[in-house]
């Protein structure tokens, strides 16, 4: 028999983390936006019976993937990793479940990083240095805990993600900055740069330009 408290503790940092699963697309329509909602609402209606009748994994896991399908974003799995740190379990229970929502954050932003398409070396290594810092806390902190399995996962799952970056991070072109000294047209500073005009619109989207004919003298552009 479980200790009711200690469920009631479990049952409630599980439906903090449903709130802010369904914060990051309460807005998303379709099938995918409703299956997101019900997952999350069954969740939080059941929460304690879940956790009494040990199927709270594969539920937790659902609302997760199902956040992924609707649209969330790597940023938002990453502040939801963050606002279940910030939890401050006592009972058993309670760390289980606390575990458990930060392991399924941690994988769908693995999932996230998989799907996403790079365009530069720049956005991979700033997606690598969010990924390590994610990892590198929860792998402390199952080290601390003498989570030797969770630990392996993590730290598997964390070569795994790396890997994928490094790979992808290969082929591509850097970011690099540029400065004129003059503001012109979008066309002329492709042509300066590239020797072609045909990459003024990768320009303008790129830096944000409200007008082409006037490009601000300084800004970013793909190495080649």
């Amino acid at each position: 028999m479980m200790d009711a408290p200690a469920v009631r503790e479990g049952a409630a940092i599980i439906i903090r983390t449903a709130d802010m699963l369904l914060g990051t697309a309460q807005d998303k329509k379709g099938r995918t936006g409703s299956d997101m909602r019900r997952a999350c609402g069954d969740m939080k209606a059941n929460a304690e019976s879940y956790i009494v009748n040990n199927i709270i994994g594969d539920k937790l896991a659902a609302c997760f993937m199902q956040t992924r399908l609707a649209g969330a974003s790597l940023d938002a799995f990453n502040r939801i990793r963050q606002g279940v740190l910030t939890e401050a379990p006592v009972s058993l229970i309670a760390q289980l479940m606390k575990g458990a929502c930060l392991s399924n954050a941690l994988q769908q932003m693995a999932e996230t990083v998989i799907a996403i398409k790079f365009t530069s070396r720049n956005d991979v290594d700033y997606v690598r240095s969010e990924i390590s810092e994610a990892f590198a806390i929860a792998a402390e902190a199952a080290a601390d805990e003498m989570e030797s399995e969770i630990y392996r996962a993590l730290v598997g799952l964390h070569a795994a993600v790396t890997f994928h970056l490094y790979e992808t991070a290969r082929p591509l072109p850097r970011m690099l900055r540029y400065e004129f000294a003059a503001i012109r047209p979008t066309l002329v500073l492709s042509h300066r740069l590239y020797d072609t005009a045909a990459r003024a619109n990768e320009l303008r989207e790129e830096n944000k330009v409200v007008h082409p004919a006037f490009a601000p003298r300084a800004g970013r552009a793909l190495g080649a």
